[in-house]
């Protein structure tokens, strides 16, 4: 039989693991690269920003968490119901565009941080997709 305390770390990790996950979502290569960009030319001036885009976050996290699990449908299924299939023909190809180009821009990390180590492009992209590919 477990002990209370590994009880209460599985709760808390069930609880918590999916908004751990979700908080970490765009420190990835493109982001990470943005936000250096963005930095370096704007400093702190824009700082403020985050308030309301943590709001926003947090918000639409919640309410998709709660359309998903009350309904047990996802984002395409309700966005057909309630709006129609050509809006989410429209809704979906734009997803695809982003996730294209989010991909596009960790492949572009992945190229950018391999020749830091001397390491042709040529040789890790191809490696890298491949175990991608594998997992």
């Amino acid at each position: 039989m477990k002990s209370p305390i590994f009880r209460r770390l599985f709760l808390f990790l069930a609880i918590m693991g999916p908004g751990i996950i979700t908080s970490n979502v765009d420190n990835d290569a493109g982001g990470i690269t943005t936000y250096s960009v963005a930095g370096a030319i704007l400093g702190y001036k824009i700082l403020w920003v985050f308030l309301p885009m943590i709001v926003a976050l947090v918000v639409i996290q919640e309410m998709c968490t709660r359309m998903g699990a009350v309904t047990g449908k996802g984002l395409a299924d309700l966005i057909r119901e309630r709006f129609g299939v050509r809006i989410t023909f429209y809704a979906m190809v734009g997803l695809l565009l982003g996730n294209l180009g989010n991909i596009m821009s960790e492949f572009a990390g992945v190229a950018a941080s391999m020749e830091l180590f001397g390491v042709s492009k040529y040789l890790s992209l191809p490696l890298a997709a491949l175990f991608i590919w594998w997992l």
